[in-house]
């Protein structure tokens, strides 16, 4: 649930309005590419899952196979990918709550929404998985329900949308790709931040029951969830609405069911929306993002304080500093509310393609001492890899090529950039740190042999 919860957000339920009135039904062919190589980014985490459970997921990887940079430097770039990233959420559910309320300004819903998921992660890990799991469970009935209301639509001919409903809405309209190859795929950075999240079940594999049982048949399920929830919902609302209708800044599911006409339809959707932006913010924006702060402090990549647990298991400390920096989101929410979401979704995305590759890369390195026979051989494996490892490479630096062609997106290269240098700046105070430390530790447990 996490897996589904983390991924499906405003990412599709927001930026594929754009998206669609940028690349019209072609916009389905990026979605099903990108998901084709996030799926073997999985199972590139997946084989280093099953061959030995790390710290912090793929952060633990990345400091075992390239070096303690790389696993401070993860960590820390997947904490501000997803401090972005709730921003992100709570951009949009700013958007949505306005449809209700046209008043009610971006930033207000935003920092109560923010304030009420802090205090849920604040209570227990238990709590939080329970909320997680309603949230994940009503966008998934929701969207089988959106598809099957939608193939009513089409079939039976019903509603007022059914006089312009059909499947040639698909070509009809100027083809399959009316604008182009180019706008086509000018939408893949959008497409790649709507499956960011996928990568949670890294982060949360320590607090997984049955991990070698489960995260394995999580990741093989992920194309059929794909597959449902990207590609079919999509396809269906554009039979069911011709591409044209749809704009950036508004939901299609809301626009899809707003013109189908079942009453309260819209706000039905709207409502399951909000949830679904509420979701990725509660697992990727506070969850996850502690997680990885916890994971600096325990690792020496960061002030010891952060790996702080109190009675009930959460690390209150890292819960609040993510909340804290969460609400830069709010400030930008009031200082341009209409360019908002595209800024800080950019940056989501600069940061998950690097993330990403680390975890490719860290699997190739773990291959080859696995083939040496120097570490043994995971029972879950990626295939074809290194071949496939390389491919997805490939693919991510024509994203970030596609990131940098645009004005509005490029601002993200050049934040990125910025936090390079925070984070090389910021590793010679850690290692010395750590090299402080050893000779204590090991003073310690000489003493403790002793003993």
């Amino acid at each position: 649930m996490l897996a589904i919860g983390g991924t499906i957000g405003t990412g599709l339920f927001l930026g594929a309005g754009e998206n669609i009135a940028k690349a019209g039904p072609s916009l389905v062919l990026t979605y099903a590419v990108a998901g084709l190589m996030l799926f073997f980014v999985m199972r590139a985490l997946g084989e280093l899952l099953t061959y030995r459970h790390a710290e912090g997921g793929f952060a633990g990887y990345a400091r075992e196979f390239l070096g303690p940079f790389w696993g401070y430097a993860t960590t820390w770039t997947y904490w501000i990918i997803w401090v972005t990233t709730g921003m992100a959420e709570l951009t949009a559910a700013g958007k949505y709550v306005q449809k209700w309320f046209p008043g009610v300004e971006q930033w207000q819903t935003a920092l109560v929404a923010l304030v009420v998921l802090f205090v849920v992660n604040l209570i227990s890990v238990k709590l939080f998985g329970e909320l997680e799991f309603w949230f994940a469970m009503i966008k998934v009935a929701a969207i089988v329900m959106m598809i099957l209301v939608g193939i009513g639509v089409l079939v039976f001919g019903f509603s007022d949308a059914g006089k312009t409903a059909g499947v040639s809405n698909l070509w009809d309209q100027g083809g399959f790709f009316p604008e182009g190859i180019s706008p086509t795929l000018m939408t893949l950075q959008m497409v790649m931040f709507a499956y960011l999240g996928v990568e949670l079940v890294g982060v949360t594999a320590s607090e997984a029951k049955d991990p070698e049982k489960n995260i394995p048949r999580a990741i093989n399920a992920l194309p059929v969830r794909f597959a449902l929830f990207y590609l079919v919902s999509l396809l269906v609302i554009m039979a069911v609405v011709p591409w044209t209708a749809f704009k950036g800044g508004a939901s299609p599911f809301v626009l899809a069911f707003d013109r189908i006409g079942i009453p309260g339809g819209g706000d039905i959707v709207n409502f399951v929306v909000l949830t679904a932006a509420l979701s990725s913010c509660n697992a990727g924006g506070l969850y996850s993002t502690s997680r990885m702060l916890r994971t600096a402090g325990v690792n020496g990549d960061g002030p010891q304080a952060l790996g702080r647990l109190n009675g009930r298991g959460v690390p209150v400390l890292t819960v609040v500093i993510s909340a804290l920096v969460m609400g830069v989101g709010v400030v930008i929410n009031a200082v341009v509310p209409d360019k908002a979401f595209e800024y800080i979704t950019s940056v989501s995305t600069g940061g998950a393609i690097l993330v990403w590759s680390v975890i490719l890369v860290a699997h190739m390195a773990y291959r080859r001492k696995a083939a040496a026979g120097l570490l043994p051989k995971a029972p879950y494996r990626m295939p074809w890899a290194p071949y496939t490892n390389w491919l997805v490479l490939a693919f991510f630096a024509f994203v970030t090529v596609t990131i940098a062609w645009e004005a509005d997106t490029r601002v993200a290269l050049y934040v990125m950039a910025g936090w390079l240098v925070l984070v090389l700046a910021g590793w010679p105070l850690v290692w010395r740190s750590s090299q402080r430390e050893a000779p204590a530790d090991a003073a310690i447990a000489e003493e403790s042999t002793t003993a």
